[in-house]
């Protein structure tokens, strides 16, 4: 039988709420601000870490997205 990790099981509605809104804002923002975002990336220099820190920022709120989406559905890995 395995043995419970002590965590209460709670679904993380509210993070996945959270995160959801907040990844929807930032996708907003860059598509409605393309002209400056292209614009201002396309400059070389000390702008080419805007495009780094750019998809750090998505993958990070992006990714805690979906894996509270995924937990708050039921769907987590399995442990051996």
């Amino acid at each position: 039988m395995a043995k419970s990790s002590g965590k209460t099981g709670k679904k993380p509605y509210v993070k996945t709420a959270l995160f959801g809104i907040v990844s929807l804002a930032l996708y907003v923002e860059v598509f409605t601000n393309e002209s400056f975002v292209r614009e201002t990336w396309a400059k070389g220099g000390v702008y080419a870490v805007l495009p780094l820190a750019t998809v750090f920022v998505f993958s990070f709120v992006h990714g805690s997205f979906a894996n509270h989406l995924m937990t708050s559905l039921g769907l987590v890995a399995k442990k051996h």
